[in-house]
């Protein structure tokens, strides 16, 4: 019995990422951009916790991997990408950082998915890359060069150090 309720904790924490990265979008679409930012946020909080509870309880499953991915790719490619679009000013560059961020996010996460790694992260994992656009939506600013930086970092070969 114990089991079975364990395996569900750590995918409730990461359907409240999923929730929380759907709402931002939502309080970004009512124009709330302060409470979706802070949205964002939440999220992170939400999928930090997801994998330490995983691992503490015993319970990684593969169902859970992908939950997470769907999940960081709403609250943290498309929800930050959204938001960023709302500031910024319109132009051919500045759409195509809004359309490279989410699409950048997604490759990064099937790259993770099929070849995981031990200790590090291949390319910016995209919470990190999600959460200074947050950051900067809740200020009302928005850069496009920052934005597609973060996209094609996501997509580096470099080496994050897991935390």
């Amino acid at each position: 019995m114990f089991s079975q309720v364990a395996k569900v904790v750590p995918n409730l924490f990461t359907m409240g990422n999923l929730l929380c990265g759907v709402l931002s979008i939502t309080c970004n679409m009512s124009g709330f951009l302060e409470v979706a930012s802070i949205l964002i946020f939440f999220s992170a909080i939400f999928d930090l916790l997801d994998g330490r509870i995983a691992r503490g309880l015993k319970v990684n499953s593969e169902v859970g991997v992908q939950l997470d991915s769907l999940a960081d790719i709403v609250s943290f490619g498309v929800a930050p990408a959204l938001l960023f679009h709302t500031i910024a000013t319109p132009s051919l560059f500045t759409s195509l950082a809004f359309i490279l961020f989410p699409i950048m996010g997604a490759l990064r996460l099937v790259r993770f998915n099929v070849k995981p790694t031990i200790g590090y992260f291949s390319g910016l994992p995209i919470p990190a890359a999600g959460l200074p656009l947050a950051a900067m939506g809740f200020f009302s600013y928005s850069n496009a060069w920052i934005t597609l930086i973060l996209a094609l970092l996501m997509v580096s070969p470099i080496r994050v150090k897991k935390l």
